[in-house]
């Protein structure tokens, strides 16, 4: 709930009407899937186009562009979409956004930002989210031309799934949340828990410590460590090694729509608790997390805390497992309970339709150090796109 002692009044009469249909036309929209995905990001495609000419052509070309560092500048000013660093190949790719999602999110969380803890608008989050679940639960005609929009539209791999047979999915949420061929996703150093890996199919960024995350990626001034875990409750003890230590680091995994839903472990060890948080259900896009909004500590989200065995001497370091549920994502589940024991790379749980976050945190005692190229990006303020089971950090002394 809001600090902003205004939140209790109505929303201004030209503002209220554009949030309210702004959110049921996303909804409304939600099935088509056209102008999203991944591609280059435009200075990527500017340096492609120039650089395919002979070497006399090339500075006449350049001319008719603005810099790369302009050009994406731009679009990502204009709020049309993210970029992100893909591993595998070391391109920017441009996440673009479908255009009534692209307006909708400028609406919500750019120019109504002081708005959107505002009750009227979190029980608009909340029905519309509702509402779009029961759309995605459906059965019968459609559901499949639905899934093969899905994957036409960001060129799912089907040879991937563990399920090919599309008429096997009974719902769009059933196919969301697919599995996929253990093959698809090999684990790095199973046998080595010094090795910390990705938990899932994502837009990752890293931080050695909270202030670190604040300078260069969460911007919501309220975020920190007890509230995430725990919403600031005083009688939780569940989490405490891990809330109350200094230096604790941070990976945060975003997943867009067109990821691979399931989470996975990034270590060894057993599963302790289980704690869900009730809250909202803003969403998780740099748009929102980037802007004054504390999306991660107001957001809906489920808290697993794990024993993980670290290496020598650090057989049972206590680890946190953060679900975040976002806009139109109501639904977190979980494949693991209390005094299971779970090996790296192992499913811990998934997510319906949406974009969601994961959040690893690890605390000082576990001395995780984050690799290079990845604490190098997130200083950019930017993400890296990685895959479940990729080495994300190694466990010092």
């Amino acid at each position: 709930m809001s600090s902003n002692p205004a939140a209790t009044q109505p929303l201004p009469s030209e503002l209220g009407k554009p949030l309210e249909d702004s959110l049921t036309h996303l909804v409304a929209n939600s099935q088509t899937h056209q102008g999203g995905g991944d591609d280059l990001a435009p200075s990527e495609k500017r340096a492609d186009a120039i650089h395919s000419h002979g070497a006399a052509s090339r500075k006449w070309l350049a001319k008719l562009w603005p810099s790369e560092e302009t050009l994406d500048k731009l679009f990502s000013y204009e709020h049309m979409g993210n970029y992100v660093i893909d591993r595998q190949t070391g391109k920017k790719i441009f996440e673009s956004l479908p255009l009534y999602v692209r307006v909708g999110m400028h609406l919500l969380f750019v120019n109504g930002n002081e708005y959107m803890s505002y009750p009227s608008i979190e029980k608009l989050l909340e029905d519309q989210s509702i509402k779009q679940g029961k759309l995605y639960d459906q059965t019968g005609e459609g559901v499949k031309e639905h899934i093969e929009s899905f994957i036409k539209t960001y060129q799912l791999p089907l040879d991937e799934l563990l399920v090919k047979d599309l008429t096997q999915y009974p719902t769009f949420n059933s196919f969301f949340a697919r599995r996929l061929v253990a093959s698809a996703r090999p684990i790095t150093a199973p046998d080595d828990p010094r090795i910390i890996v990705s938990p899932a199919d994502s837009r990752l960024t890293v931080f050695q410590s909270v202030d670190a995350a604040k300078q260069f990626w969460i911007k919501g001034k309220k975020f920190t460590i007890p509230s995430l875990l725990t919403n600031d409750d005083p009688a939780e003890t569940r989490f405490k090694a891990i809330q109350d230590g200094a230096g604790a680091a941070l990976a945060i995994a975003r997943l867009a729509p067109q990821d691979y839903h399931r989470f996975h472990a990034p270590v060894d060890g057993v599963v302790g608790d289980i704690k869900d948080i009730a809250g909202e259900l803003y969403t998780v896009n740099p748009q929102a997390v980037n802007e004054d909004l504390n999306v991660f500590t107001l957001n809906k989200r489920s808290v697993m805390l794990i024993h993980a065995n670290l290496g020598p001497g650090k057989e049972s370091v206590p680890v946190a497992f953060v679900a975040i549920g976002a806009m139109l994502v109501g639904s977190i589940g979980w494949s693991k309970k209390p005094g299971d024991r779970v090996a790296k790379g192992e499913e811990l749980g998934w997510f319906q339709y949406g974009g969601s976050t994961t959040i690893v945190v690890f605390p000082a005692a576990a001395s995780v150090r984050f690799d290079a190229d990845l604490v190098a990006t997130s200083e950019k303020s930017m993400e890296t796109l990685v895959r479940v089971g990729m080495e994300i950090g190694t466990v010092g002394p």
